[in-house]
């Protein structure tokens, strides 16, 4: 069996390793930016210390779709070269592909496996079945791995997607998709923020480590407002963001992280209607505030941008966005599968994705879906250990398989049949 190389391609990080390993030798951003100190664009490695303050990025995939094939060449070049030091044509690859990829990007995405890099051959999958795959074989006892049938929710970079998996094949026909995903939740930090206080649209790497950081989900959005309207202690919420200044420390730290985390231990019967007088005096001081524009300021307080950022997952609605929720997302993909699958599904709810990291998303889910679902049915949600990359783990543990080379297009095919012909061998 010739080596396989996993390849994780995600429109916000790259996991890349050998398949039959617990873990990804390469975690990097899948894109090239160029700092203000340099004139050209870099790539980005697995130990970046460069002061990313106002950096400029360049991403091949938009949308969880590859828009710039020339781009995602010289990103995987860097990375085959000169980070993971494989030999193409000696290797087969296992990369993975967003669900319903258009065929003209199929083509390219061959083309550049094939013709520019040379691998051996190449096997596609998509990241729910590999999910499955992975939760099946770590918990060899569980419903969904008796069942060989889960609900994966994978809420990732680029978009959710909601998509019903049996025997570890996706049904297609019950996939649901939100296009929203981390990049539209770090867009919308920025905009609230520069609003309120700094501009910082500029600052894609730094807001992304705030929403890391501070964004959590609300169990009770009504009662965290009012909260977040309190002054002094009674604010649970309000902490503050130092920004790099280049000098002693270039990159941004949370002033305080015990006061961040207070929300998490306070009792939610600790919220009580705010006192009119002081909210009447603190809305007036706000507003003196924002007329003063301070050039110099190097850092921002959060309030209620913590949790009104990951709300838009679950009520896209009330920012105007024609999609539905996630909830509502997961009864839309159940309902169209077989009735008999149904129970099943709503028992092996699977979470993956980075944007699943949020305090309390599980919590806010099961919430939100209960009162959506039958009464005879039970709804239990898995949360990942690790959900960036427990889809590569899949895709490690699917190469390492004893039937793997088979199932694999080789590059002799590739060249007698085309793309499109050689693509009917994989399974979605």
């Amino acid at each position: 069996m010739s080596n396989v190389v996993v390849l994780d391609n995600g429109g916000g990080l790259i996991k890349a390793g050998q398949g039959g390993e617990r873990d990804p030798a390469v975690v990097i951003p899948n894109c090239l930016y160029r700092p203000l100190t340099s004139k050209k664009f870099l790539h980005p490695t697995t130990t970046t210390e460069e002061d990313l303050t106002s950096a400029a990025i360049r991403r091949p995939i938009d949308r969880g779709y590859l828009i710039n094939p020339d781009l995602q060449r010289d990103i995987w070049s860097h990375l085959f070269n000169s980070l993971l030091h494989v030999s193409p044509s000696s290797s087969s690859l296992l990369l993975t592909e967003p669900l319903f990829s258009l065929p003209s990007i199929q083509r390219s995405t061959d083309e550049l496996i094939f013709e520019d890099f040379g691998f051996n051959s190449l096997f596609v999958a998509d990241s729910p079945s590999l999910v499955h795959l992975y939760e099946s074989s770590r918990r060899p006892d569980s419903l969904l791995s008796e069942a060989q049938c889960s609900l994966v929710v994978d809420c990732g970079f680029s978009f959710t997607h909601v998509a019903p998996v049996f025997q570890n094949c996706t049904l297609n026909y019950g996939v649901k998709r939100i296009d929203l995903g981390g990049k539209a939740l770090t867009n919308y930090l920025k905009e609230l923020v520069s609003y309120r206080s700094i501009n910082v649209m500029d600052e894609t790497f730094l807001m992304d480590d705030v929403k890391e950081k501070l964004c959590f989900v609300s169990l009770d959005v009504e009662t965290d407002l009012q909260i977040a309207r309190k002054q002094g202690k009674d604010n649970l919420f309000r902490c503050t963001y130092v920004l790099p200044d280049g000098v002693t420390h270039k990159k941004g730290y949370v002033e305080d992280p015990e006061a961040a985390q207070r929300h998490l231990r306070a009792s939610p019967s600790a919220a009580m209607e705010p006192n009119k007088e002081a909210y009447r005096l603190e809305t007036i001081a706000k507003t003196e505030e924002r007329k003063r524009v301070d050039l110099t300021k190097n850092e921002f307080d959060l309030m209620n941008e913590r949790f009104l950022v990951p709300e838009m997952i679950f009520q896209p609605a009330d920012l105007g966005m024609n999609e539905a929720g996630l909830a509502e997302c997961i009864v839309r993909a159940v309902n169209a599968c077989h009735p008999y699958l149904r129970p099943v599904l709503y028992q092996s709810i699977i979470l993956t994705g980075g944007s699943t990291l949020f305090p309390r998303f599980a919590e806010r889910l099961q919430k939100d879906l209960r009162p959506l679902v039958p009464h005879e049915y039970q709804v239990k949600i898995t949360t990942q250990n690790d959900p960036i990359l427990d889809v590569w783990r899949g895709g490690s543990l699917l190469a390492s398989s004893p039937n793997f080379e088979s199932t694999c297009v080789t590059k002799a095919e590739y060249e007698e049949h085309g793309s499109a012909r050689c693509r009917r061998r994989y399974f979605h």
